[in-house]
């Protein structure tokens, strides 16, 4: 995705998209980031990780060379206007790995900035420190692919040695910026690591959301069984106790997508499970970002945003993301 000119590195495909359209910023997933939001959601293309049940292979592995003719040519205020028309509060690339693309990104961001429409993203966050940086410097709020921890686990199904620098990064990233954690839970394989993810991640921070993704296989592994859900349901109702924001979805009609307070346990926001990808905000109970019952606050990025209000314009004529005066 990057070549060598002049001294200098640079894109080989700049601006060019695989997407951009709206999604709700439930389903992406991010649960307490800009609860209810109309999402712009980008992507290119390639990835720096190897994953054997990549539901994305078809993107993520593929040269890019030969995406070309199916890409999208969008310079990047062209995008931010787009998502404007299109009545977007924020921006998250969700396709692929955000680092094969950084140059266009960082232009993204200047624009999208000016705009004050904040930008979130997807990533494995197996990156270099200095590259970590660019990351916190273009966006605000991160999900990252926590896949497993062990050795042989990475090797095998990811294709790295280790998954240090993945914890490292979540570490550096979560003292600065808003991040959820996702891990695609593959049965016999690395469903045995969770209360080892657990203890890391409460660790870092226990209010750190956790989505548990029931992976279905793709890729090299298209054959693998699909997690069984009462399994992992046995599994994680332990895990509440270290953790309380644990969600476990990608599939229709989970009691896992609720968000519920740490302090009473009381359900504060309420969400619809459509399964693939379709998760919704239903019912929003925290006004203010506080339990109705005991009044604990619930960490939010933002506050509620109804999916048709347009974004509001504030006196000096820039965006207010939340779409509330």
């Amino acid at each position: 995705m990057y070549i060598e000119h002049e001294g200098a590195i640079r894109e080989r495909f700049p601006h060019r998209w695989c997407t951009y359209g709206i999604s709700r910023i439930e389903s992406i997933p991010f649960y307490h980031a800009y609860p209810g939001s109309r999402s712009m959601i980008i992507g290119t293309s390639s990835c720096n990780l190897n994953c054997r049940y990549c539901s994305n292979a078809y993107i993520a592995k593929e040269d890019p060379e030969k995406m070309q003719d199916s890409m999208f040519d969008l310079p990047p205020r062209e995008l931010i206007q787009m998502a404007k028309k299109l009545g977007c509060h924020n921006i998250v690339f969700s396709i692929n790995e955000p680092t094969v693309s950084f140059l266009t990104l960082l232009e993204v961001a200047e624009e999208a900035k000016a705009a004050s429409l904040p930008m979130g993203c997807l990533t494995n966050a197996y990156t270099t420190e200095e590259s970590t940086e660019l990351l916190a410097s273009i966006f605000s709020f991160f999900n990252i692919g926590l896949k497993g921890l062990s050795t042989e686990f990475n090797r095998d199904y990811i294709g790295i040695p280790s998954s240090e620098p993945i914890l490292r990064n979540i570490r550096r990233l979560a003292g600065t910026s808003h991040v959820e954690v996702t891990t695609p839970v593959i049965q016999s394989v690395n469903d045995g690591e969770f209360d080892e993810i657990v203890r890391f991640l409460a660790s870092v921070d226990r209010e750190i959301p956790w989505h548990v993704f029931r992976l279905l296989p793709e890729h090299q592994m298209k054959d693998a069984q699909y997690p069984n859900i009462e399994a992992i349901n046995q599994v994680l109702n332990s895990a509440r106790k270290w953790l309380p924001y644990i969600y476990f979805h990608n599939f229709v009609g989970s009691d896992w997508v609720n968000t519920l307070c740490p302090n009473c346990g009381s359900e504060v926001i309420e969400r619809f499970s459509l399964g693939c990808g379709g998760d919704r905000l239903d019912r929003y109970l925290c006004e203010d970002n506080l339990c109705p019952n005991c009044h604990q606050e619930i960490r939010l990025l933002g506050r509620k945003v109804a999916w048709n209000a347009n974004p509001v314009r504030n006196s000096s004529g820039a965006l207010n993301p939340t779409g509330i005066i």
